[in-house]
């Protein structure tokens, strides 16, 4: 299946003062191009209803109305897991422990209203079985530059299975390197509340921690609330801080992911957190290698370093420019095809970051960046030639 853009111009980031609902679409009647242009675009939250009605998982991992944890058991029992104790903070997170999933299913058969509760978080399932079609990539997400870059190059991903009892829920939070995620139910309804940005600077102490959970400030309600069903999708955008509760037993699969949309976003949050992490250590700036440390930090932080950065773009315009030349390169990692105005748009957007990135007065010193430039002209060249 393609996925293509049928728009050239594109309006950047909607109003978020007037974003008061998260807008209920339905995924037989949305187009990629408009879901493209009216909320990635527009960095704007939706949900899409009746996406996972195909999908294995939706007829295998549920039996009788229930989660079927023996066919689970039976085929996934020797995946690596990791569970949080949504009863034990940590920092502003909850703490964690890795497992197996067959171990999980033993507590979860045993549980009582008295026992712990443990909620399996970024399960990578499917990369550890890849052959197990479970799912199937919504088309709106197919724009995935971080999954297609991570799977062909470190041979890892940002795909994540949730699982987790009545009562388990996550903290208020913001996604890794600042990224999109989508989160599908297979089973089981959430409650989710969105922050739209800039607005969770009201619910930071002032040390600026972010409040862990905001049922706990009763007088703040500038925030968005929705109820997700099974089937449905939640379109979570750069920058939206959220928490969200199991309200029954409830099943997930989810992405982040990075594309030419929140590209320019991920790439200020990075730089910003860079920013912040030598101010920190500002004592230390005699130290041998003082740059390479705080690039360290900021992978250790934020999730991604400038290296990596560097890397998933480098890869996303090798990719593009193939697929120009070569049809069969244009099939990407989940099995959708990109289309010609797609990969234009893409490349077009990779010029514009690079452009900002070899302007920083660490790219310039460091010799591991000297093919920048040369990525800039050879995007620009391809460019004036399919334009």
């Amino acid at each position: 299946m393609n996925f293509e853009l049928i728009n050239n111009v594109f309006t950047t980031w909607g109003n978020y003062d007037k974003c008061s609902t998260i807008p209920t679409l339905d995924a037989a009647h949305l187009s990629y191009s408009d879901f493209f242009e009216n909320f990635m675009c527009k960095n704007l939250p939706c949900l899409i209803k009746n996406v996972s009605d195909n999908w294995n998982s939706s007829k295998n991992w549920v039996k009788n109305g229930e989660i079927n944890l023996e066919y689970m058991q039976e085929n996934y029992g020797h995946t690596n897991i990791i569970i949080y104790n949504c009863s034990e903070r940590y920092f502003n997170s909850q703490k964690c422990e890795k497992s197996v999933f067959s171990k999980y299913v033993d507590y979860w058969h045993n549980k009582s209203d008295n026992s712990p509760i443990y909620y399996l978080k970024d399960w990578h399932l499917k990369l550890q079985c890849r052959n197990s079609p479970f799912y199937d990539v919504p088309i709106h997400f197919a724009s995935d530059w971080l999954n297609e870059y991570f799977l062909q190059c470190l041979d890892d991903d940002y795909r994540f299975v949730y699982m987790g009892p009545k009562g388990s829920w996550t903290p208020l939070h913001i996604d890794v390197f600042s990224s999109y995620s989508w989160s599908v139910n297979v089973y089981g309804n959430k409650r989710w509340v969105f922050i739209p940005p800039n607005k969770e600077q009201n619910l930071k102490d002032n040390l600026n921690n972010l409040i862990y959970n905001i049922d706990d400030i009763s007088t703040f309600k500038d925030y968005i609330e929705v109820m997700q069903e099974p089937g449905d999708a939640i379109f979570v955008p750069t920058g939206w801080f959220h928490q969200v509760w199991n309200l029954q037993d409830t099943i997930s699969i989810n992405h982040n992911w990075i594309n030419g949309c929140n590209i320019e976003s991920v790439w200020h949050s990075l730089k910003q957190t860079l920013g912040n992490v030598e101010r920190e250590i500002m004592d230390c700036k005699d130290m041998q290698n003082f740059e390479e440390h705080c690039q360290a930090m900021l992978k250790s932080l934020f999730g991604m370093d400038y290296y990596t950065f560097y890397n998933m773009i480098a890869c996303i315009v090798h990719n593009r420019i193939a697929g120009l030349s070569d049809p069969s390169k244009r099939k990407l990692f989940h099995g959708y095809t990109i289309g010609i105005n797609h990969i234009l748009f893409d490349l077009k957007k990779c010029s514009e970051v690079l452009q900002m990135f070899v302007e920083c007065d660490y790219i310039k010193k460091t010799s591991y960046f000297t093919e920048v430039k040369k990525d800039i002209y050879q995007i620009k060249e391809v460019l004036s030639n399919n334009t």
